[in-house]
């Protein structure tokens, strides 16, 4: 798709941009060069090895039919109602339920759920989690996604090194450039600009994958309770990988941080309620149509009727 390839292509100019700005504020004209050349290098490998290093960053196992053969058959069948290849399938243990897709195209994409919400989630509610990241695969939104992770995350890391760096007398007023108070304007704003940027391309796909997700599992509600069900849960349990790595937070389905976004400047996920309101506004909509969405799960979270992916309703099938 032109238009996401222009938004990776938007993206990446502006963290080059953020990163270079760090350089001139912390050393002048030579850190601004020397920025630069460290911020091309960084687009380049990010395009072509991204995916590979957010699924390290999170411990992502991959697994296969005889591993895991309900999770990787539900993939599978979901992946050809999308008409999508088969992406590779991984799993992180993580106890936080939550999931991503990455790659930088179809051919190319993983989808990784963590052992938290394989456990959790009824097996309907976990088809509509897997139909909504093979959505963000379908329209593409992984390259910019995961780039975004991966530059984002890298202008954290020079915030993090200039605030250790300061706190030992590793930068001092004889520097080149603006000094000291250019460290603290980067340490401060670079970070802050670059969770912007991203945001910028978070809260809108979001909903677009809803409802493409919704579509690929054939129940909106089924997407619409899982969203409920992991909200609650991820208030209640932390993401120590995820804590670590902020700028990678708006990579899964729900903010793994707080579960609380909001639909303001600050959020990198649209708030959760206003997403169910429009998934069952789209299953009303499906309904008046014609078609039949009565095998759906409440959005109190007890299991209705089977759905096409399962023969059971049984918790875990990753096993």
């Amino acid at each position: 798709m032109p238009m996401n390839y222009a938004k990776t292509a938007a993206l990446l100019a502006a963290l080059t941009a953020i990163f270079v700005a760090m350089g001139a504020a912390v050393g002048g004209q030579t850190g601004m060069v020397i920025a630069f050349f460290l911020a091309l290098a960084m687009n380049l490998f990010s395009l072509w090895n991204s995916d590979k290093m957010v699924l390290k960053m999170f411990g992502a196992q991959e697994v296969d039919e005889r591993s895991a053969p309900e999770y990787y058959g539900l993939v599978r069948d979901l992946a050809r109602r999308a008409e999508l290849p088969m992406p590779r399938v991984y799993i992180m243990n993580n106890p936080q339920p939550n999931a991503f897709a990455t790659g930088r195209s179809p051919s190319r994409a993983a989808v990784a759920a963590t052992t938290g919400l394989l456990d959790a989630l009824p097996r309907e509610e976990l088809a509509g989690v897997i139909a909504h990241e093979l959505a963000h695969i379908k329209n593409r939104d992984t390259l910019t996604m995961t780039v975004a992770a991966t530059i984002g995350g890298a202008i954290s890391m020079l915030a993090q090194y200039l605030q250790f760096g300061m706190l030992f007398g590793g930068h001092n007023n004889e520097r080149s450039g603006i000094g000291m108070i250019g460290a603290i304007l980067a340490m401060l704003v670079a970070p802050f600009a670059a969770m912007l940027v991203q945001m910028a391309i978070s809260r809108s796909r979001e909903y677009q994958a809803d409802r493409m997700g919704a579509l690929i599992c054939g129940n909106p509600r089924w997407l619409s309770a899982s969203l409920l069900r992991i909200e609650r849960a991820v208030k209640r349990i932390p993401n120590e990988e995820a804590e670590e790595i902020p700028a990678a937070a708006h990579m899964f389905i729900i903010n793994p941080l707080t579960g609380q976004g909001m639909d303001n400047l600050f959020s990198t996920h649209p708030n959760t309620a206003n997403r169910v309101a429009a998934l069952e506004a789209l299953a009303e909509e499906m309904a008046k149509s014609g078609i039949d969405v009565s095998g759906a799960i409440s959005t109190g979270g007890g299991a209705g009727p089977s759905g096409p992916w399962s023969q059971t309703s049984s918790r875990g099938p990753w096993g």
